[in-house]
């Protein structure tokens, strides 16, 4: 099946970067949130984004129009009853995704497939409460989605080859690498990535080292674009820690087990960038 339609469930940072992607691409995108002010913060962004790479010559304004004429703001999932494909991007917690994939299956074309974002869990649980359990998969994508070029294929024991393809084919219209990944906890890039985060919140708990000789040791001893501590800071520290846990939960090895110092960070609410604190300060005024 060639994928033409795409609704994308979740107008966060993640939804509304694959949003922008797909229109950039060619497809049309029905983008949706839970409120119309989220809605409209992840739309800003979208027009945000195509604003900037206007005015470094990089679109031009009738790009730029045909673009925002492909992306169809609704909070109606309804909406998407013809789509070829759903990307649910919603909070990254088991119950309100098994909801929503129940309500999604009763929506769409018996042959549309549907897929999830989530970094960690586990997709097989959501096929369980559909009906078209071959056509259902992981689809994980990464922060910042238009400019990261791999995305993760996760498929269960009963995601079809067919449905692999799909996702394979629409990944290249997108631009992005796929990778194919077993449904297991972390699937490949959270499991290798995760305790090299703990592990340096762990070294800096014990004293070893500064947060920033950790970050520029890493930098500049083996070639990594940013430190853990910046990293973890971008990725935001509750999906770091929401992710450890999955994990952890799955794979009972210490170097799953989340640092006391990270989720004493979370409940602080200093969650990284996004909150405008984490590991470093980001606010304007500090």
């Amino acid at each position: 099946m060639a994928i033409q339609k795409i609704g994308i469930v979740g107008a966060g940072l993640m939804g509304s970067g694959i949003a922008q992607t797909a229109a950039q691409a060619g497809l049309d995108v029905w983008l949706s949130d839970a409120a119309q002010e989220f809605l409209d913060r992840g739309l800003g962004r979208i027009h945000g984004a195509w604003g900037m790479l206007q005015t470094k010559g990089r679109l031009t304004e009738e790009q730029v129009a045909q673009n925002k004429a492909r992306l169809h703001p609704t909070l109606a999932l309804e909406e998407y009853a013809d789509c070829d494909i759903v990307i649910e991007v919603i909070i990254e917690q088991k119950e309100p995704k098994l909801a929503l994939f129940r309500q999604m299956d009763g929506i769409l074309r018996p042959d549309a497939l549907l897929v999830s974002n989530t970094s960690s869990l586990p997709i097989t649980e959501m096929a369980a409460v559909t009906g078209r359990r071959d056509k259902v998969a992981g689809l994980h994508f990464f922060n910042p989605v238009p400019v990261m070029k791999l995305v993760e294929i996760v498929r269960t024991v009963e995601t079809s080859d067919a449905t692999v393809e799909t996702l394979r084919a629409f990944s290249a219209t997108l631009g992005k690498t796929p990778i194919i990944a077993k449904d297991t906890a972390g699937f490949v890039v959270n499991f290798l990535l995760i305790p090299y985060l703990l592990s340096a919140i762990r070294m800096y708990e014990h004293g070893t080292a500064t947060m920033e000789d950790i970050d520029t040791a890493m930098q500049l001893g083996t070639s990594y674009p940013m430190g853990p501590f910046t990293l973890a800071d971008y990725v935001g520290l509750d999906t770091t820690l929401y992710a450890a846990e999955v994990i952890y939960a799955e794979n009972p090895d210490p170097a799953y087990a989340p640092p006391a110092l990270l989720r004493r960070m979370v409940t602080l609410g200093r969650l990284g960038r996004k909150s405008g604190q984490g590991f470093y300060d980001y606010r304007e005024t500090k």
